[in-house]
């Protein structure tokens, strides 16, 4: 329910929209009047080519609307030109585009996977980094089979999954920036212990959402969407 309700937001365009690469999944919306606090975000999927970021942009502008400069970030994805390491790529070549820093470089998902991974390999990725729900342990989600062998496809086939999951996987990453954590307790697309895993291995701090599943944070009119809020606030 809580999938079907953000998918069916009207998307919202954005102010602008800019290519950081030739590809047309390297472009950045922009969102705000470019005066706010800087957010960057790079929504989920699985990575897989289906999902892109058009269902954030009603987040995007919820934000832009409490007065931050939001940056949605679209990228290749599997069955599209992307996969690894292609997609790392892409959010590097983005970040890169951007300039400076942002404030909060927030991920969803996959996306959260990616920001954990931009965490612990760029020199200051952002201020601060909140995933949200994150495929934060490739190993673990590799195991489970999650999305039907989602890291499997991610990573470029199975011939390739020992090879590539040092470089992908957040669990063996140590971050270079705070970390925090948001995951909801009744999540069915990423299971928790994903989030636990990583909060104890690198001592990130975990919010969790009493009740609340995969999808929610990023509905606008849902109480998770303000605790989100609040986090972004204080970063």
């Amino acid at each position: 329910m809580e999938q079907s309700a953000l998918m069916e937001l009207a998307s919202v365009e954005p102010g602008s929209t800019e290519s950081y690469g030739k590809h047309p999944s390297q472009v950045i919306d922009r969102y705000g009047k470019g005066s706010g606090p800087r957010v960057t975000v790079l929504h989920g999927g699985y990575w897989r080519e289906t999902y892109d970021r058009t269902h954030l942009s009603p987040f995007a502008a919820a934000l832009a609307a409490q007065g931050f400069s939001v940056e949605l970030v679209e990228y290749r994805r599997v069955g599209g030109g992307g996969g690894w390491p292609q997609t790392a790529e892409d959010i590097e070549a983005a970040l890169t585009h951007l300039g400076g820093p942002p404030k909060v470089l927030l991920g969803h998902s996959a996306g959260g996977q990616l920001a954990l991974w931009a965490a612990a390999t760029r020199d200051r990725a952002a201020d601060r980094v909140i995933a949200v729900a994150p495929i934060a342990d490739l190993s673990r989600a590799y195991d489970l089979g999650l999305s039907d062998g989602a890291v499997t496809d991610f990573l470029g086939g199975q011939a390739f999954v020992a090879e590539r999951l040092p470089e992908a996987d957040p669990m063996r990453l140590l971050p270079r920036v705070p970390v925090e954590v948001v995951h909801g307790t009744a999540d069915l697309d990423v299971p928790i212990e994903l989030s636990r895993r990583y909060a104890n291995n690198w001592g990130a701090r975990l919010q969790l959402l009493p009740g609340t599943g995969h999808f929610a944070p990023f509905h606008p009119t849902k109480p998770a969407f303000n605790v989100l809020l609040d986090m972004i606030r204080r970063a």
